[in-house]
């Protein structure tokens, strides 16, 4: 039987911070992006919910900008949000549940998410986006730091080909990587188009990427007011 998302996340949730910025080459812009985003709200984020929040490393990094905020995470793995309760302590509120259950209950300023979604199927992730936009409060904003796949075969291939290197340069191993390819087998990423028309198909307004490198990118929408 194959393991399910959360179950192989909760085996590598010790170790997991400390792979990121060997595996995700961008990483300083990516979660730099991400946390930037959250300015185009009108006013400091009051509620915010992180969807797929693992061991809480977004939420550290939108709880250092936005301290007032109200941070709820979701994730399907306990011992991830067992790494995360240990950085942001009992301030922040833990909530264990898979992208595919209902969300905790809104209305959010903004809800933020980072390497979690293309874990669900397509038709799946075009559902929470729906979810999620009705959500939002007015205005409010949605941030997606996420891993894309290539428009084209050919450049998916190089941007595997691209990841591979770089995660070798960073001081990464064969074996780190070979580990991460296992893991990233289950992935279902999508194209930055096909995820920017899923946000407008859900009714998101301002829909754009902020921040794209090879496989990953920074995608955002608005609820409208």
């Amino acid at each position: 039987m194959t393991d399910s998302a959360p179950q192989i996340f909760d085996r590598h949730a010790p170790d997991y911070d400390a792979q990121r910025r060997r595996l995700i080459p961008p990483f300083d812009a990516l979660y730099g992006t991400a946390v930037g985003a959250l300015d185009l709200i009108a006013g400091p984020p009051k509620r915010i919910l992180d969807l797929g929040a693992g061991t809480g490393l977004l939420s550290k990094f939108v709880a250092a900008a936005h301290p007032q905020a109200q941070l709820t995470l979701v994730d399907g793995a306990p011992a991830m949000l067992d790494q995360a309760r240990a950085a942001l302590g009992d301030e922040a509120t833990y909530v264990i549940a898979d992208l595919a259950d209902p969300l905790p209950d809104g209305p959010w300023c903004a809800v933020v998410s980072a390497l979690a979604i293309h874990h669900l199927e397509h038709d799946q992730q075009a559902d929470l986006l729906r979810r999620v936009h009705a959500a939002l409060a007015p205005g409010g904003i949605f941030v997606n730091a996420e891993q894309i796949e290539g428009p084209t075969p050919a450049l998916a291939v190089a941007y595997a080909d691209w990841h591979h290197r770089r995660v070798l340069e960073a001081g990464g191993t064969e074996a780190e990587w070979e580990a991460a390819v296992e893991r990233m087998r289950a992935d279902r990423r999508a194209p930055v188009g096909t995820f920017l028309g899923w946000l407008r198909d859900a009714g998101f307004v301002d829909v754009d990427c902020l921040f794209k490198d090879h496989r990953f990118a920074v995608m955002v929408g608005r609820r409208a007011r």
